[in-house]
């Protein structure tokens, strides 16, 4: 079997899409399946090495307090040829990129596998070109055999479609992810650490943290805030942060992507207070897997990891400043309780491990093919 796991946002910047990708192919090769990574190149310069195929062309779109990809194949007929060379018996696009998702599935021979990731709540896009969900449901029904929801609220896009449809999670590598390995030294001082990591845009809500901890610093003078990321508000909270005279907050320059397990192991508390567009919330997966307690927004996405079991202590109304205040507090004063909800996280993040959702979409395949070969 030879898969092609078809990524329509770039490499050249974090996200959860290609973190997603990354660890599905590594599991896929442990297991001896031939894959190949499809992405499109934003910078010339981009090279990831033989396993992924640079095809097309990505474009930065603001939108919805977000940015996302416009992809384009400028070379309609390298599409072409990239296929006939590879020979994929499975095609596993992730998202839907416009309008070249168009072009690769009117030419694929196939198996068409969607894994959809976006949330679609307040995109405007989507508002301005009401159509555009039809024509894709309609697409869908035609040229893809199944379709993956990374939560089921990524199915909502396909109410229509008649096809196969599953929940699979997303995935974390736990030799990666885990509360032993190596620390960013610089962040250990003493004092009782809360970390951001994420872009720095609207919809991820670093200011209501800001808020928080502004109250939070005044009290108590043991801790520290670290960000972690880059935006286009990078600037504007910390010049929000100067004119509000906060002590002890750290913004990170550009991190390496590698050491986000280091920064989730240098910290005490993670907080994510995402106030809208998160379909999962693998950060809270990747901070869990460290051993280390979540408080976060109660935005759909993060519901689906954390309302089910204890972590649903620590979800609050999003742009609840007082509130998340106090969450971040209750763990600020309670050693034990940050220990109780860091094992619990540990245990939590297992269901999540690549083998084992790498053997939910193996089987989804299988699944998929059997229907076809049916049809």
């Amino acid at each position: 079997m030879k898969v092609g796991l078809i990524s329509f946002h770039t490499f050249s910047q974090p996200g959860g899409v290609k973190r997603h990708i990354l660890g599905l192919a590594d599991e896929f090769k442990k297991r001896g399946i031939e894959t190949k990574i499809i992405v499109p190149r934003r910078k010339a310069s981009e090279n990831y090495g033989p396993d992924v195929i640079l095809l097309g062309k990505s474009f930065a779109v603001n939108y919805a307090g977000s940015q996302g990809d416009l992809y384009l194949n400028f070379n309609l007929t390298k599409v072409s040829k990239v296929l006939e060379k590879e020979k994929f018996d499975i095609l596993h696009f992730h998202n839907f990129g416009l309008p070249s998702a168009f072009e690769v599935l009117e030419k694929s021979n196939s198996l068409n596998i969607l894994t959809f990731h976006a949330n679609l709540e307040r995109n405007n896009f989507l508002e301005k070109v009401p159509g555009l969900m039809y024509i894709l449901d309609k697409l869908a029904q035609r040229k893809i055999s199944g379709i993956i929801g990374v939560a089921p609220l990524n199915l909502e896009a396909f109410k229509h479609y008649e096809g196969l449809k599953t929940v699979i999670p997303n995935g974390i590598d736990l030799n990666e992810f885990k509360p032993e390995g190596p620390k960013i030294n610089k962040l250990i001082d003493g004092k009782i650490n809360i970390l951001f990591l994420g872009r720095l845009e609207e919809r991820k809500g670093l200011i209501y943290l800001l808020k928080a901890y502004k109250i939070l610093s005044k009290k108590y003078k043991n801790i520290k805030l670290i960000v972690v990321g880059d935006g286009p508000l990078k600037k504007e909270y910390q010049d929000w942060a100067k004119k509000n005279k906060i002590e002890n907050i750290i913004f990170e320059t550009k991190m390496d992507e590698k050491q986000a397990p280091e920064y989730y192991r240098s910290c005490d508390i993670y907080c994510s207070p995402a106030i809208y567009g998160e379909s999962f919330g693998i950060v809270l997966i990747e901070a869990m897997a460290t051993g280390k307690p979540v408080v976060a927004y109660a935005n759909e996405g993060y519901k689906g990891v954390l309302a089910k079991g204890k972590g649903n202590r620590f979800l609050v109304k999003p742009k609840d400043v007082k509130t998340l205040t106090k969450k971040l507090e209750e763990l600020i004063e309670n050693e034990k309780l940050r220990k109780e909800m860091g094992d619990w996280g540990i245990e939590e993040a297992k269901k999540y491990s690549w083998p084992k959702v790498a053997d939910k979409v193996l089987a989804f395949y299988k699944e998929c093919e059997k229907k076809r070969i049916d049809k």
